[in-house]
């Protein structure tokens, strides 16, 4: 008989599931990769501080801490069903349906894909795909490519792809319309990437963001962008070309590509085909919440958060007792949040198991304030106002499961 079932061996799944196994609880992960990891295991890149951080070095930390504490990690398990049978959760997997009385789910992200004429062709995938062939796999994706699609996820694997020496050419956004949304207009392309502009790489980029953050002078900034682009790590990110086909016969062989005005919209005989033999699609990331919402748990929709999110508390509760959740799954964010997250989940899986009250109870609220820590420390943000996302759900919580309605409510608190 087990405690808790883990879906996703990701950040946040193997350390909620570090987390619970530290109380003694019996643990079992399952993931449908062939290896625990998810997304860290192809993440390498410098912080800001001038430290490395090496997702692969970092899974195989989490995988042996968990190993250590006698976690069962099953990978080549897919989860295709997860319901509630009385006091016990039914996760029907590939391998058979397995039960307990708490499940955490974390399962992270998908990228956001943006269609366009000859997408399909052999050499076209994600910017997400790229990362793991070539972090991963150690797969070349191409000699010389092109990235559809311009945000923070797309500079951070274009900064991977240079490290392993794979040449991409040039960063041009998708056509405007409604399946690009806004990711095809120049000017909220600059404004979400200014959020990220204190890594820009030279001092005069970071100081013209400055400007750039004052609507007006953006405006001008988009009239008056560069043809040629600005370099990005040496790579040209133009804001005001857009792709309109990926051609090739076999395989890719180029991007046709057009000029645009400061609004995105194309400039008639502008055209102009750009050689490539890969071509990465980066349209951003939402949450993975399907098997969520299969358990039929509520949900809302923040954008700020990427989209769709399952209710939870800052303790990564949710309306459903016994199922938890962190990571991407709640909102787009870091590994190390995720990670956090993961770890607050795990404890507060361990005190509705009626562990060790007053141990527990002080760990469990030192993970809730390390979450904001290490939130408040970061970087970066996938979607700059996640703040603003987070408070939003916490109210929501507030006044659906606050404590005054919690005896309404199916979850147990203490």
């Amino acid at each position: 008989m087990r405690d808790v079932i883990v879906i996703g061996a990701g950040p946040a799944g193997l350390a909620g599931a570090i987390a619970s196994a530290s109380f003694g609880l019996k643990v079992t992960v399952i993931d449908e990769f062939i290896k625990p990891g998810g997304r860290l295991i192809g993440q390498l890149h410098q912080e800001p501080s001038g430290e490395w951080w090496n997702g692969i070095k970092e899974s195989e930390r989490l995988h042996q801490e968990a190993k250590t504490l006698s976690v069962d990690i099953r990978c080549g398990v897919s989860v295709y069903n997860l319901e509630k049978d009385d006091d016990l959760w039914n996760v029907h997997t590939s391998i058979g349906t397995l039960t307990a009385p708490y499940v955490l789910v974390a399962t992270g992200a998908a990228e956001y894909p943006i269609p366009l004429p000859g997408w399909t062709l052999p050499g076209v995938m994600s910017i997400g795909a790229a990362q793991v062939m070539t972090n991963v796999h150690r797969v070349e994706v191409g000699k010389k490519g092109i990235i559809i699609g311009a945000n923070i996820l797309a500079f951070a694997i274009l900064n991977e792809l240079q490290l392993a020496g794979i040449h991409v050419d040039r960063i041009v956004l998708p056509e405007k319309n409604p399946l690009s949304g806004k990711a095809g207009e120049p000017e909220e392309v600059m404004k979400s990437l200014l959020n990220a502009a204190h890594l820009a790489p030279s001092p005069l980029l970071r100081m013209g963001s400055r400007f750039m953050k004052n609507g007006s002078f953006r405006k001008i900034g988009m009239k008056f962008y560069p043809k040629n682009g600005v370099k990005v790590n040496g790579t040209p990110l133009l804001l005001r070309k857009a792709a309109i086909e990926i051609i090739g016969t076999e395989q890719v062989e180029g991007v046709r590509v057009a000029d645009t005005d400061e609004n995105g919209n194309i400039i008639p005989g502008s055209e102009k085909i750009y050689e490539a033999d890969f071509v990465c699609i980066a349209g951003g990331l939402y949450p993975l919440a399907e098997l969520v919402a299969v358990s039929g748990c509520p949900f809302q929709y923040i954008p700020e958060l990427g989209g769709h999110v399952p209710h939870h508390s800052e303790m990564m509760e949710t309306p459903l007792e016994g199922l938890f959740v962190a990571g991407n799954i709640t909102g787009i964010e870091s590994g190390k949040i995720a990670m956090a997250q993961g770890t607050t989940a795990g404890y507060a899986i361990a005190k509705h198991a009626g562990k060790d009250g007053a141990a527990i109870d002080k760990q469990l609220q030192e993970a809730v304030q390390n979450v904001r820590s290490v939130r408040e420390q970061a970087a970066i943000q996938f979607n700059p106002e996640i703040d603003s996302g987070r408070r939003k759900m916490s109210e929501l919580w507030e006044s659906l499961y606050s404590k005054n309605t919690r005896e309404n409510s199916q979850i147990k608190i203490g």
